[in-house]
């Protein structure tokens, strides 16, 4: 096992940048970039409309993924992972593979208020058709009920981003 190898994932309210910034560590780290959202629309093309179909399909690709994440981890590849981890469930998922492959990590947590999130959330959808899934402001309030910060105990290395 190599111990350059990390595994590299982000923390942040819908709109708060998360995939402009694993874009950039990724760049940063030379490091192998999955996208989760990209991986979704591939597989299950208009299949997510709601919540429910959202967790169901996340964690059917979480577990195909697992065990090739693990593989590139162990051959001492940086692993960026724009999955989220807004909750703890998410987050134990990364856990998970942290544990498994023993690689150090990096949990990218973009600490951002609702008001600069919906800002951004309207800017890259205004080019969007009327109706786009997860582009309104009820469906932020929606995910956001359940953001949950990341907490000391959950034992994960954090670089924290405060957006004004």
């Amino acid at each position: 096992m190599s111990f350059s190898a990390k595994l590299i994932f982000l923390c942040g309210k819908m709109a708060a940048g998360k995939s402009t910034l694993a874009r950039e560590l990724t760049g940063r780290d030379a490091a192998v970039l999955l996208v989760q959202d990209e991986f979704l629309q591939a597989l299950f093309p208009g299949e997510i409309t709601d919540v429910a179909g959202y967790l169901k399909y996340s964690t059917r690709l979480q577990d195909a993924l697992t065990p090739h994440i693990g593989a590139l981890l162990r051959r001492g590849l940086t692993v960026v992972l724009d999955f989220p981890a807004n909750t703890r469930t998410q987050r134990a998922w990364f856990r998970k593979l942290i544990d498994q492959s023993g690689v150090a990590h990096e949990l990218h947590y973009i600490c951002a208020s609702d008001a600069l999130c919906k800002h951004q959330l309207r800017e890259r959808s205004k080019d969007l058709p009327p109706g786009t899934p997860w582009t309104s402001e009820a469906e932020f309030d929606a995910i956001t009920a359940h953001f949950e910060p990341p907490a000391e105990e959950e034992r994960f290395h954090i670089v924290r981003y405060d957006r004004k």
